[in-house]
């Protein structure tokens, strides 16, 4: 399937793999989210009214809408609707023809609606997940929030969380193959436009923060699924969960800041009418925080019992990440003093986030002191601070949407009303969040408080809903334009530059008549054709037929979908078993419901089937016949995405080793029990897995040979000793399980069943690929002619190989 049907059909949203198509269906489903989560937030806020609650929600009910709110705004609203305008605008700003891969473009976003369902259906599942937005264990297990009857709903809203980083996942390694090996001819990296910058600088921040936090929620999911016990134990569990979760948390910020901030620069340097002051020392002064912000995560838990000099390290490093944030700040504000303002609405709404934006780094400025983090941590000073930072970005955000109304739309909106717009938001923004400073004593989280604070809340509350009607106005003014608004020119900002103002709005399918390229040190659009005396060359006509159109990736998506909704009830019969073999699980209550494990074998059926027709379909989408790809020149598009694949997995496998040895050593390195009957049984299985990497090489040498049964007789040796492999780590689970030793059993077990489950659940997946590359071979003779899919499953196979030799000495020979 390659031909689009058009916009006006559903069909058209279901099968699209274009990058515009895509960026809108991630904008309109964001805004989706942002009323849900700002729904929430309007409810809690009126329970805020009095203090004792105004009584429209109980502490349950509370616990769920604020946790809700801050899931929804932070993983549902904020990241996708950057991911929107970075799927539409960075490629027509780099020069390219769409993603690297479009269809896993189409697959991220059907990944996160889908998300996004599951999280809405865990509020009919008892009720959804009240842990907090940042899940701090012991709260994040059922056994400590709810009786089991109620956790599925919080089962899938952890499940809807996974499904969301794994979009989150598949996006990143797609931006970042195609920023650096999809450039227009003479684009180089210090010359692509400050939005672009900021992205590329986000997905890489992305890239290693949402594995952790991938590696953190497979390991609460096992908690809560599988009833092991990493966040159920006094064994230095709630530090290890902080540790994983704000090695996350912290990039996260500028995780989301930083698509705003390039938004900021974008529409500084258009509505002032010069370029941004020290633009070299901006990116430089972005590469720096980007660098930074894995360092500094231990300042959000100078709470624990973490000692002093190490705290101190801390705080000089929060101070330090506020210094390159000075110099943009500056740069702004030169930038703005040095040109000739014109107040049109995205300007207003990207300096307006800029004032936000000083005063919550102000104010962050407190909480980086160990001393002043005492008195202020866990109270309404944080919710203040945090929200005048992320609720900036918020706002930049908005004046981007504005800034680019007119290309995704091809309407000019109505000046005046959006001003109005800009007006009640910053008032509503300042009356919602600024009292909370006032009354910073009130504990987060909770609705009582001491009565002298009522007058702030109660402005606060106003201030909400004066911020709602803001967001309302918004939408009234972009509706009104795209059913009246007059038509808008392919450049209606004077002095804007970046590429995607040079063609019409909306942009066509294809995106350029021509070849863009700068090789003249300005952006031209070159005819290839006429440049060859009028003969089309095989690259350009190839890209001249790239496909827009498949099925597979909504129907992957639904396949998941289904899956994960049935893996959130199968934890009572979890229980039931556990309880058959004599352990204990608290808050027990639930009847299992056969339902469950239908949906979810159901699931496995569609996921199954859909990613078979997915391997099986031909879709072209060509490289870039010209283009600037440095520094991966010498790297091919499909390997260098399954390296940055491999790089996400390492930090994954990373966490979940660093879980093992923190917990170890937190325990006594030995006082660990030994699990494994013996370490024979682990040398033999890495024999096996060494012997199947030979097989593997020899596959690719085959391949290239073009023998066609000598490469069947490689990959199905590879088959076989993969199989090996799970037959003997069968046989040594099943040795345990004779001997009363489960996953379920005490820490040391989980630690052992869910570290060497999470590579077995790889060496899975590699057999699956590997019995869908003999059918082909098989079948179609593929990889004969092609033989870089060999070398890519090898990339994979190698690293899954070399994983167990890390867990061979940790957990046979220690």
């Amino acid at each position: 399937m390659s031909e689009l049907p058009p916009r006006t059909t559903l069909k058209r949203w279901l099968v699209t793999t274009n990058h515009k198509d895509v960026g809108i269906l991630y904008i309109v489903t964001a805004l989706f989210f942002l009323l849900f989560g700002g729904i929430m937030a309007l409810l809690f806020r009126v329970q805020l009214w009095q203090p004792g609650g105004l009584g429209i929600l109980d502490g349950m009910e509370y616990n769920q809408a604020v946790t809700s709110h801050g899931l929804l705004m932070v993983f549902w609203f904020l990241s996708p609707i950057a991911t929107g305008f970075a799927n539409y605008f960075v490629p027509l700003q780099i020069g390219a023809n769409d993603l690297a891969f479009p269809r896993l473009n189409a697959m991220s976003y059907w990944f996160y609606l889908f998300s996004g369902v599951l999280f809405a259906i865990s509020y009919f599942q008892g009720h959804t997940f009240a842990g907090g937005w940042t899940m701090y264990a012991p709260l994040n297990v059922p056994m400590y929030t709810t009786a089991m009857e109620a956790a599925i709903g919080g089962n899938a809203a952890i499940l809807a969380t996974i499904l969301f980083v794994l979009s989150v996942t598949i996006g990143t390694v797609n931006f970042l193959t195609t920023i650096h090996r999809s450039r227009a001819e003479g684009l180089g990296l210090w010359n692509m436009p400050l939005f672009t910058w900021s992205w590329l600088l986000t997905v890489w921040m992305m890239l290693f923060a949402f594995s952790a936090l991938l590696a953190a929620l497979l390991l609460q999911l096992s908690d809560r699924l599988l009833l092991t016990q990493y966040m159920a134990t006094d064994e230095g569990s709630s530090l290890l969960w902080a540790h994983l979760f704000w090695f996350f948390g912290h990039p996260e910020v500028y995780i989301v800041f930083f698509p705003a901030l390039g938004i900021m620069f974008e529409t500084f340097q258009t509505f002032t009418g010069r370029r941004l002051v020290g633009r070299k020392w901006v990116i430089i002064a972005m590469v720096l925080v980007a660098v930074q912000s894995f360092l500094v995560w231990m300042h959000h838990m100078f709470l624990t019992t973490i000692n002093l000099e190490i705290k101190t390290l801390y705080m000089a490093t929060t101070i330090g990440i506020s210094l390159p944030f000075d110099l943009m700040v500056f740069s702004l504000i030169y930038t703005m003093v040095k040109g000739r303002v014109r107040f049109t609405t995205p300007f207003l709404y990207a300096m307006g986030a800029l004032v936000l934006f000083i005063l919550g780094g102000i104010t962050g400025v407190f909480l980086g002191a160990v001393v002043l983090d005492y008195e202020f941590r866990g109270t309404y000073w944080v919710v203040a601070h945090f929200h005048y930072v992320m609720v900036s970005g918020v706002t930049a955000l908005v004046g981007g949407l504005y800034y680019w109304w007119p290309k995704l739309s091809g309407k000019m909106y109505d000046e005046t009303l959006g001003k109005l717009s800009f007006a009640i938001y910053f008032v509503g923004f300042n009356l919602l969040y600024f009292p909370m400073f006032l009354a910073w004593e009130t504990p987060r989280r909770v609705f009582e408080y001491p009565e002298s604070y009522q007058l702030y809340h109660q402005s606060a509350t106003v201030g909400a809903f004066v911020f709602a009607l803001s967001f309302l106005l918004t939408f009234y003014t972009l509706g009104k334009s795209w059913f009246t608004g007059p038509t808008a020119p392919n450049n209606p900002w004077k002095f804007s530059r970046t590429a995607e103002w040079a063609i019409p709005s909306p942009p066509p399918l294809e995106n350029w008549d021509g070849r863009p390229s700068y090789a003249s040190g300005r952006l031209e659009f070159v005819d290839d054709a006429a440049a060859d005396g009028g003969v089309v060359t095989a690259d350009v006509e190839q890209e001249q037929h790239a496909d827009h159109a498949s099925i597979w990736p909504f129907g992957i998506g639904i396949g998941v979908f289904v899956l994960f909704l049935g893996l959130s009830g199968i934890t009572p019969y979890l229980v039931n078993f556990a309880e058959a073999r004599g352990h204990s699980v608290p808050g027990t209550g639930a009847e299992p419901n056969i339902a469950y494990p239908l949906i979810a074998v159901l699931g496995v059926a569609i996921l199954g089937y859909t990613l078979f027709e997915y391997g099986r379909e031909r879709f072209n989408a060509p490289d870039m016949a010209i283009a600037e790809r440095w520094p991966f020149g010498g790297v091919g598009t499909t390997k260098l995405g399954v390296w940055f694949f491999i790089a996400s997995d390492v930090i994954v496998f990373g966490a979940a080793i660093g879980a093992f040895v923190f917990l170890r050593l937190h325990t006594g390195w030995e006082n660990w029990e030994t699990i494994p009957p013996s370490s024979t049984v682990g040398l033999i299985n890495t024999y096996v897995l060494l012997t199947s990497s030979f097989t593997v090489v020899l596959a690719l040498v085959m391949a290239e040979r073009e023998n066609k049964r000598g490469l069947l007789a490689s990959l199905g040796a590879t088959l076989l000793l993969g199989l090996t492999f799970l037959g003997v780590k069968g046989w040594e689970w099943s040795y345990e399980f004779s001997h009363g030793i489960y996953w379920f059993t005490n820490l040391h077990d989980s630690v052992y069943f869910v570290t060497t489950g999470l590579h077995a659940l790889h060496v899975i997946f590699g057999l699956l690929i590997a019995g869908f590359m003999i059918y082909r071979v098989a079948s179609v003779d593929a990889y004969l002619e092609d033989h870089r899919p060999v070398e890519f499953f090898g990339l994979y196979w190698h690293f899954v190989d070399i994983v167990w030799v890390f867990l061979f000495p940790l957990f046979y020979l220690m």
